[in-house]
């Protein structure tokens, strides 16, 4: 991250890029910033999004030498290769946004009439542009790898572009108000994404709802088709999966799991954080730790806040 990407020899810093990726980083230098930042974006997000399951997407630390769990096609594998290829859509399309990029700049007007209280103004995120070069980015791993099995690169593709879809879904009509005293008369609009961990909330239930398939042929050609022939057909818009996950309660190198034990639960929950879901039914240890926090603070004109430090005591619940 601390790489000034102004010179062709940097991509050989970055561990992991295929030929097409590093041909890529080459041509487009100036991008690199934005890729680093979605790498970091997608650890950051999925850890924080997983962090009340048993699979707590811990191992993505390793990235890019993935474990079992992200490796072999799993329910898991399928989250984190969409929420990758949505971010790096997302990054690039925004730094078009903050003029970070010299080829790009905002998105285009829309086509669509506005409203008789607004105007299309303000600079709107440059999706065509971070799918344009995102999906280049994302895809070129896939298409060339020697490893895995062709089911498991039509899985990866597949998983890619639902990332894409739930991120172009997502764009939305953003407002900035004008007038006197705050008085919005005049409304400015632009079209915007949403945040990265929306994109990952609407993922996780797609993850939660994601079928289990096999690569088929279908006519012509091969195609992923439900392993259960009483599961509906699959639609773009379904995560898709190759073979079950382990449940992640005990330590399997071999499985990628980590297990739980000394991950902290909630007592009170009845969700997948409970302790008895967390903890696999091997309960826990209680511990009590003393926090020092602010409090009573006062603001003091002009301009400060004064707060004093405040000592309580909390248990904490961790899993045997």
């Amino acid at each position: 991250s601390g790489v000034a990407w102004n010179e062709s020899h940097h991509c050989r810093l970055l561990a992991g890029l295929v030929p097409d990726q590093f041909q890529m980083c080459r041509r487009n230098l100036e991008v690199m910033h934005s890729i680093v930042r979605a790498a970091r974006q997608t650890k950051s997000v999925c850890q924080k999004t997983f962090a009340d399951m048993r699979w707590n997407c811990s191992s993505i630390q390793r990235a890019p030498s993935f474990g079992p769990d992200l490796l072999k096609g799993t329910r898991e594998s399928a989250f984190v290769y969409a929420l990758a290829a949505a971010a790096v859509t997302h990054s690039i399309a925004q730094a078009c946004t903050s003029g970070e990029l010299p080829l790009c700049s905002c998105g285009s007007i829309p086509s669509e009439v506005p409203g008789p209280d607004f105007r299309w103004g303000g600079c709107g995120d440059n999706l065509h542009y971070g799918l344009q070069l995102g999906s280049a980015f994302a895809d070129s791993p896939v298409k060339s790898s020697k490893l895995g099995t062709q089911a498991l690169k039509a899985m990866n593709l597949h998983n890619n572009a639902v990332g894409r879809q739930v991120l172009s879904d997502s764009l939305d009509t953003k407002c900035k108000c004008h007038g006197v005293s705050g008085s919005c008369s005049v409304k400015t609009c632009w079209k915007g994404l949403s945040n990265l961990g929306e994109i990952a909330s609407d993922l996780k239930s797609k993850y939660l709802a994601a079928i289990k398939v096999t690569h088929r042929l279908v006519g012509p050609r091969k195609q992923l088709i439900p392993k259960e022939m009483d599961v509906r057909p699959v639609k773009e818009m379904d995560l898709v999966y190759l073979i079950n996950s382990p449940d992640y309660c005990m330590p399997n190198l071999h499985l990628g799991s980590l297990g739980t034990q000394d991950r902290q639960c909630n007592k009170t929950s009845v969700g997948s954080d409970s302790c008895n879901l967390m903890c696999c039914g091997r309960g826990y240890n209680t511990y009590t730790e003393e926090v020092v926090e602010r409090c009573h603070c006062k603001y003091h004109w002009c301009c400060y806040v004064v707060c004093k430090k405040c000592r309580r005591k909390v248990e904490r619940y961790v899993c045997k």
